[in-house]
């Protein structure tokens, strides 16, 4: 495939800023058991040919997906003696397919995510269906060293109906020895048809100590930061993600501004709105603006879950999905359109306020 992130520079939008990309963790915590999992399915020859790896945002599950897949290319072979004597996933990061993944330049290899626009130096907000048949091309040829063919979709969320699709039908018919790492944030939401398709493999979050583990594994300048760490990790909720994003001192006030406005809904703090909205609204506050739409999703995501928990009838929590889905799609045309985000912020807490209220008994 080609290295466009690796050798131009560019910005990769499958990974948290500054900090490594998962295809370059070779340490994984709190997952054994789905690790197990996957090495049992390989060593027994009976693995699905497409896996959905699900569970919240910033747990591990790409970095999984990445070492299944450095795994197999280390690998080919799974009656091999290496394959029996595996006591997991890992590979040497000596390895000469450690390294070829490291630099994308494996050619068996297709990694889907929010590519880059040159013409507005930014992300796209979506993973299109050109971009979908680009990078599965190498399905129709054979395997360029006799191995494995393998695509990692991350996330799912990003692929739009017409990408979803064109992947579906590679997966109706896969050659031999391929393989689909689908890395999906809210498994739910995929089509249908590809769930059917695929092993459902569903990660629980990290424990706070497996966050601090894995936040100082990351290397410096985290690594230097155990005290600081071990703080965000309590307020992380199992996601290392989260814990970086506490570490980051304007991102955490930020944070909390709009974890303090969401606290009072259905009421709105207009006044505050209009500072958060005249905050994140500049050119250069593309950050900030990401910042807040991971607060917002983060926030929605909880009060599904306490509501699941709590027992909460689907009519209770439909408002909360229905909100999700309009917020989402009002966010992909502020940025595909690069409209001013002032209003897009008013509207999304007032939508946000009348889901707060349309739940309530």
């Amino acid at each position: 495939m080609k290295k466009r992130s690796a050798e131009e520079g560019v910005p990769e939008s499958d990974c948290v800023e500054d900090a490594p990309h998962p295809r370059h963790n070779h340490l994984l915590f709190g997952h054994h058991a789905a690790e197990q999992e996957m090495l049992g399915a390989y060593r027994a020859g009976r693995l699905q040919q497409a896996w959905i790896i699900g569970g919240e945002e910033g747990i591990g599950k790409a970095t999984l997906a990445w070492r299944f897949a450095r795994f197999l290319f280390a690998n080919p072979r799974h009656d091999s003696p290496a394959v029996a004597a595996a006591r997991d996933l890992s590979v040497s990061p000596d390895h000469p397919a450690a390294h070829r993944i490291a630099s994308l330049s494996l050619g068996d290899l297709a990694l889907l995510r929010r590519e880059w626009n040159d013409k507005t130096k930014k992300h796209y907000t979506e993973i299109r269906m050109d971009d979908v048949r680009h990078a599965l091309g190498m399905f129709q040829h054979a395997a360029g060293e006799g191995g494995w063919r393998i695509c990692i979709v991350d996330c799912a969320e990003d692929l739009n109906r017409s990408g979803a699709n064109a992947l579906l039908k590679v997966m109706e018919e896969p050659p031999p020895r391929s393989l689909f790492l689908i890395v999906s944030h809210r498994p739910a939401r995929i089509l249908p048809t590809i769930r059917s398709r695929a092993r459902m493999l569903l990660l629980n979050p990290l424990s706070e100590e497996e966050v601090v583990q894995s936040v100082l594994a990351l290397g410096e300048p985290w690594s230097d930061m155990k005290p600081e760490v071990v703080a965000a990790a309590r307020r992380a909720g199992g996601s290392v993600r989260q814990a970086l994003r506490f570490l980051d001192k304007d991102r955490m006030e930020l944070g909390e501004s709009v974890e303090e406005l969401l606290a009072r809904l259905p009421q709105i703090d207009w006044q505050g709105v209009h500072r958060l909205a005249d905050r994140i609204a500049g050119t250069a506050a593309v950050d900030e603006f990401d910042s807040v739409v991971a607060a917002l999703f983060d926030w929605l995501d909880a009060r599904v879950c306490t509501g699941a928990a709590e027992g909460q009838n689907a009519g209770r929590l439909a408002p909360y999905a229905e909100v999700w889905e309009k917020v989402a799609d009002a966010v992909r045309e502020a940025e595909a359109l690069n409209l001013d985000k002032r209003p897009l912020v008013l509207s999304i807490f007032a939508d946000l306020a009348s889901a707060v209220s349309a739940a309530r008994p």
